[in-house]
């Protein structure tokens, strides 16, 4: 049975680190999106693992970021990685789910994500209008997306940087 719990680093991240590997490739690294995670650290209270008898089968990890001139604090949830053999069960969404429900008791005003909104619509994130955030590097805004947590993610307007 499939479990969804905070991340342990101890006990986690050298498995989470496999999984990204195996999942994105060498390439993720490259990624517009680890330029913000470069000079941050992920929320292992907030960070949510799926785990099988022990084994590391899915991750969300989480990080800190600001946005605009007004530095307002938000979450960026990812990346988001299932194991290929449990893909199809949407447990993607469902570690997504768990982390944003744990940002939002964390007391976050609100959540930031890149990816495809047809999986992650299903979590209540909407895409922005094109440009209203920017990154640093280029980005297809199409998969630009943000959610309401404890606060209202239609305030975050601007450049988005690592907290």
């Amino acid at each position: 049975m499939i479990e969804i719990v905070p991340e342990t680093p101890a006990l986690h991240a050298e498995a989470i680190e496999d999984l990204f590997d195996r999942t994105f490739g060498p390439g993720h690294f490259a990624k517009t999106a680890e330029r913000l995670r470069e000079n941050s650290a992920s929320l292992p209270e907030i960070n949510r693992v799926a785990v099988d008898e022990g084994k590391v089968v899915g991750v969300c990890r989480v990080w800190p970021l600001v946005v605009g001139e007004g530095r307002r604090p938000a979450l960026f949830y990812g990346p988001v990685a299932v194991d290929p053999a449990y893909r199809g069960n949407f447990l993607s969404l469902r570690i997504t789910e768990a982390a944003l429900e744990a940002g939002k008791q964390a007391g976050w005003p609100a959540a930031v994500l890149i990816g495809a909104h047809s999986l992650f619509g299903k979590a209540g994130f909407t895409v922005t209008p094109k440009n209203k955030l920017t990154f640093p590097g280029p980005q297809d805004q199409s998969r630009v997306m943000v959610r309401d947590l404890a606060g209202d993610a239609s305030l975050l307007e601007g450049r988005v940087t690592s907290a």
